[in-house]
């Protein structure tokens, strides 16, 4: 594993501890932790959703940390108060390692931006 790798995790690892002392239980893996963020979005509360609302809920959080590094930006907010949001540049073409680093990496950083929490 190169350092990078190893500092991205080491980081990443926090950031799990540090949700598991705000909600009472550590996150167990990415889509924990977007599933969390998208509710957070979505504004509307922690409720029962539905598998589909579920789903949607991930795509939310994917698009807001992706906006972050200028991928998405938010096109507008439905009746029901969902967000949708639209690509505005390419995403690179990755294998499913390289999606999940990108994602954790701009989750950390939706996290230090949004919340300014310092994640070293």
């Amino acid at each position: 594993m190169f350092k990078k790798d190893f500092d991205l995790e080491k980081r990443w690892g926090k950031l799990l501890n540090g949700l598991e002392e705000v909600i009472g239980r550590k996150p167990k893996d990415l889509n924990a932790v977007l599933f969390l963020i998208g509710v957070q979005e979505l504004g509307q509360g922690n409720k029962n959703f539905s598998k589909e609302q579920k789903q949607d809920l991930m795509h939310i959080a994917i698009c807001k940390v992706l906006s972050l590094a200028d991928f998405y930006e938010l096109d507008y907010i439905d009746q029901e108060g969902w967000p949708h949001w639209k690509l505005i540049k390419k995403l690179p073409h990755f294998d499913i390692l390289e999606q999940e680093k990108l994602l954790k990496i701009q989750v950390l950083e939706y996290f230090e931006q949004e919340y300014q929490i310092e994640i070293k």
